[in-house]
């Protein structure tokens, strides 16, 4: 049997913009998304911790150490630039799965990190 389990997880990063024109995703940095083991185009589950809105759509590679987390589409409509969210990725196993986990700084570089994260730039 397979189960859905958590695999990747960024906590507490901070929405820096939005863009109704763009046609979806929400636009994570580089070097964050290696961190947790996200691939682009991934499907991602974003909350807002500050409104509680839920959304999913999928992740698009951004500059590695922008800190940019920017939400496209009409996700832009549901979560505003400013909320804090935490964007978490699932994935269908046999076995266990130890999440990579992450939480964002007030500059969304990471200030703390599960265990099974390396350090960035190795």
């Amino acid at each position: 049997m397979l189960r859905e389990q958590l695999k990747s997880k960024i906590h507490r990063a901070r929405v820096t913009d939005g863009n109704v024109d763009y046609q979806g995703s929400i636009t994570i940095p580089a070097d964050l998304m290696e961190a947790v083991d996200l691939w682009e185009g991934e499907k991602v589950l974003v909350v807002s911790i500050t409104s509680g809105a839920r959304l999913e759509t999928y992740a698009q590679e951004g500059p590695r150490g922008s800190g940019a987390f920017v939400l496209n589409g009409g996700t832009a409509r549901l979560i505003d630039t400013g909320d804090r969210i935490t964007i978490l990725a699932f994935a269908h196993a046999r076995e266990p799965v130890v999440a990579r986990k992450i939480v964002c700084d007030e500059d969304n570089q990471i200030a703390s990190a599960s265990p099974n994260v390396a350090p960035l730039g190795l």
